[in-house]
């Protein structure tokens, strides 16, 4: 780099960048989808929710940003690989890819259905790794490089007292995963990280969120531990993603960024 010719504004830049977000209706990918379009990202909005998907889509419009949609998720190889063909068909090409898909089911193990189990892993694990694959295959093809973003957790790093095995194992495979494709990727121009948040304001946690009520011990717990003081809100970790799908974190692969108020420092 030219540091003398060095440009912050291009650096951060989306602009005309064709991005996919798996599971765009969840709070995360709303709102990180809003802030690429005022990027001016073009984007391609994939999750089995279609009228969560219109509403988004119709927001997205408002703001003058390209857009398009499709109706399922990663959950098979073929849709997979045609959230992406339709990424490439609406616009020539797939630059970047942010997957946020992910549910959880809370028992002690000796008490979790192995089905209920494996409906945690096929979302947090295979969901993404059929993602990371079906983009993969489109960004080698291309030869120009490309973004991917996954979304991890503190309890990949983390264990949990609460009956989270299923979940902070799926976590866990997740940061190895995007240590394993940042090597794999690395010739090909393509980098891989991931995202890791603690409780960050959406409708799955808004009771934390509540001044009164059974949150408040729960939250003044999970204070304690923040050194930061407060919990998240959704554009803590826009801003992290939006970093990882720019030119800026060009030299950045294999990592997983915590957003969390210094909750994994302590």
């Amino acid at each position: 780099m030219d540091v003398q010719h060095f440009d912050p504004q291009q650096m951060f830049s989306v602009v005309g960048k064709s991005i996919l977000i798996s599971g765009a209706t969840g709070t995360l990918g709303t709102a990180t989808a809003l802030g690429l379009a005022k990027g001016g990202a073009r984007l391609t909005l994939a999750d089995n929710n279609p009228e969560g998907l219109k509403i988004l889509e119709q927001k997205i419009r408002d703001l003058g940003a390209q857009v398009t949609t499709v109706p399922y998720w990663p959950d098979t190889e073929e849709h997979a690989l045609a959230m992406v063909a339709k990424a490439v068909e609406s616009f020539s090409e797939l630059n970047g890819v942010l997957i946020t898909n992910g549910t959880n089911y809370v028992a002690d193990i000796v008490d979790m259905p192995v089905d209920s189990w494996q409906k945690v892993m096929d979302a947090n694990l295979r969901a993404p790794w059929l993602a990371c694959q079906a983009a993969g295959r489109q960004m080698i093809k291309q030869g120009k490089g490309g973004s991917v973003v996954v979304l991890s957790s503190t309890r990949g790093k983390l264990g949990h007292p609460a009956g989270y095995t299923a979940y902070c194992t799926s976590k866990g495979a997740i940061d190895s995963l995007v240590k394993t494709l940042g090597c794999e990727w690395g010739k090909h121009g393509i980098t891989i990280n991931a995202v890791g948040p603690t409780v960050f304001r959406s409708p799955v946690s808004a009771w934390m969120y509540a001044e009164d009520g059974p949150g408040k011990v729960t939250r003044e717990g999970m204070l304690s531990r923040i050194p930061l003081g407060r919990l998240g809100e959704p554009e803590d970790i826009v801003g992290s993603i939006y970093f990882l799908l720019s030119p800026a974190s060009s030299f950045c692969t294999g990592q997983t960024l915590y957003a969390d108020g210094g909750y994994t420092a302590g």
